[in-house]
C-alpha cells in the first residue's frame, strides 16, 4: 500500500467508518435516550446536574479557557509575525537585536503559516459546526417532550436541509465538545514539524473534547452521540484545512523520534547479519 493510500485510509477511512457505526448504533436506535434516562428524575422532572451551578462552572464555563486562549494566542502570533519583515533594517532593528526582541520577532515570522493555519482552522471548523446546527435543527434533551420540554425529539437526518436553515433547534452536533476538539489544530502543527509527542497531544485533545461533551449529558443539554458526531465533523474539517495549508506529504511524514528509532533498528539488524569471525 502506498503512503498516500495509507494516509487517507487512516485519516479519512477510519473516521467515516466510525461515523457509519455511530449512525447505526445511536441514530437508528434508542440508545441515546436510554443513556440520558439514567440521569433524569421523572419525579422532579429534572436531570441530576441540570441546576448545579458549580458543576456548570467547572465543566462548561472554565474549560473554555483552553480553546479560547489557544485561538487568541494564534491571532496575536499571526499579527506579530507581520512585524519583522516590515521593519526597516537600521538602527532600530539593531536596537531590537541588543534588547533580544529581534530573535522572537524572527521566530514569529518564520512560523507565520502555522499561526494563520490555527486561526483559519478554528474559523472554518466553528463555521462548519454552526452550519450543521442550523441546518439540522435538533433540540436538546431538556427541550424535548421526553424530558418536560415542548419540542419533539428528532434525529439530525430527519430535519437536514442543505441550503436553508431547518429550524430554531441548535443542539447537534455538540458545540461545547467541538470547542475542545478544535485544539486539534495544534496536533496538525505538531505533525508538520514531526514532533515525536504529536500522538500524545492528539490523545489529550480527544480526551478534552470528550470530557467537554459528555459532562453536558447529566445536565440534559446533549445526548451522548452529539459529542461523537462533533469529534468526527471537527476532525474531517480540520484535516481538510491542514491538507490545504501543509500538503499530504508533509503531514504523513513519521515523527523524527520514530524515524531515528527505525534507523537504529535497521542498523542493529545489519550488525546482527554480519558474521562474527573469531580468532584462533
Amino acid at each position: 500500500m502506498s503512503s498516500a493510500s495509507r494516509f487517507y485510509l487512516i485519516n479519512v477511512g477510519v473516521p467515516v467508518l466510525l461515523a457509519v457505526l455511530l449512525f447505526c448504533m445511536f441514530d437508528l436506535t434508542n440508545l441515546d435516550v436510554l443513556i440520558s434516562n439514567q440521569f433524569y428524575d421523572p419525579v422532579t422532572h429534572n436531570f441530576v446536574l441540570q441546576h448545579d451551578h458549580l458543576f456548570e462552572k467547572l465543566t462548561h464555563k472554565l474549560p473554555r479557557i483552553i480553546p479560547d486562549t489557544t485561538g487568541e494566542l494564534a491571532v496575536i502570533g499571526m499579527l506579530l509575525s507581520l512585524i519583522w519583515p516590515l521593519l526597516p533594517k537600521g538602527r532600530f532593528s539593531a536596537w531590537l537585536e541588543r534588547v533580544r526582541v529581534a530573535p522572537s520577532l524572527r521566530w514569529l515570522a518564520a512560523h507565520r503559516r502555522d499561526f494563520i493555519f490555527v486561526v483559519v482552522a478554528f474559523a472554518i471548523t466553528t463555521g462548519m459546526v454552526h452550519y450543521f446546527k442550523s441546518h439540522t435543527s435538533v433540540w436538546c434533551p431538556v427541550e424535548t417532550t421526553l424530558y418536560g420540554g415542548i419540542h419533539e425529539k428528532r434525529e439530525w437526518f430527519e430535519n437536514f436541509s442543505l441550503l436553508h436553515e431547518a429550524g430554531e433547534g441548535r443542539c447537534w452536533p455538540g458545540g461545547h465538545a467541538s470547542s475542545g476538539f478544535t485544539v486539534l489544530a495544534l496536533y496538525f502543527v505538531a505533525r508538520r514539524y514531526r514532533w515525536r509527542h504529536a500522538r500524545a497531544l492528539f490523545a489529550a485533545v480527544m480526551v478534552l473534547g470528550l470530557v467537554y461533551g459528555t459532562t453536558r449529558v447529566p445536565q440534559g443539554w446533549h445526548f451522548v452521540s452529539h459529542t461523537f458526531w462533533s469529534g468526527i465533523i471537527v476532525w474531517l474539517t480540520m484535516l481538510g484545512t491542514a491538507l490545504a495549508f501543509y500538503g499530504r506529504e508533509r503531514l504523513s511524514q513519521p515523527a523524527l523520534g520514530a524515524r531515528q528509532r527505525q534507523a537504529d533498528g535497521l542498523g542493529a539488524a545489519v550488525l546482527e547479519s554480519v558474521p562474527v569471525v573469531s580468532g584462533r
